[in-house]
């Protein structure tokens, strides 16, 4: 059965990234990412209010690592290492059918500059060569082209369109799955 094995927090380095534990410290960070209405465009969410928001989420997910359901990394340059500027990481998961879905936002400011392609490239290496996880899943907003982009250059394959399966805000929205199976 899937199981994420966190008693010590797997950070993660890249050319220009460090992938981290997201903690209490973070709180403005979180927020500035889950308020910002460009980062959650494609999410169908709605934005946090607060910083006690911020703290609540970064508290509810630091349960549930401990729990060993799900983890985030909080993505920070290398030189910059304290300051957040997106965050990644396996937020629901199916143990029983060894499948996690990808999650991952970043700040406006640093779109465009391939930080993302080397964090789901770092993530995707560790959840296939660490943990027990046999697919990974991504459930995206057919409007999201630059997250299908990120998807299909790293392997994903579209699986799904699910048509008004998803409401919010007063509408019925789409869906489209996409999957990356490990290659044994």
């Amino acid at each position: 059965m899937l199981q994420f094995n966190l008693s010590t927090f797997p950070q993660l380095n890249t050319k220009r990234l460090l992938l981290r534990k997201v903690t209490s410290a973070d709180v403005n960070r979180i927020y500035k990412l889950r308020s910002n209405e460009e980062v959650l465009r494609y999410l169908d969410r709605p934005p946090i209010s607060s910083e006690e928001d911020a703290k609540l989420f970064i508290e509810k997910n630091i349960a549930s690592e401990a729990a060993n359901k799900t983890i985030l990394w909080g993505i920070a340059l290398q030189e910059q290492p304290l300051q957040l500027i997106g965050t990644i990481g396996f937020w629901k998961t199916d143990p029983e059918h060894f499948r996690a879905e990808i999650g991952y936002m970043l700040l406006p400011e640093y779109f465009n500059k391939g930080y993302m392609q080397e964090a789901i490239k770092a993530v995707i290496t560790y959840a296939f060569t660490e943990t027990t996880l046999h697919s990974i899943e991504a459930n995206i907003n057919p409007d999201n082209l630059a997250s299908a982009n990120l998807l299909e250059k790293n392997g994903f394959k579209k699986e799904a369109h699910f048509r008004e399966n998803f409401y919010y805000n007063g509408k019925f929205l789409d869906s489209i799955i996409y999957s990356l199976v490990k290659q044994v």
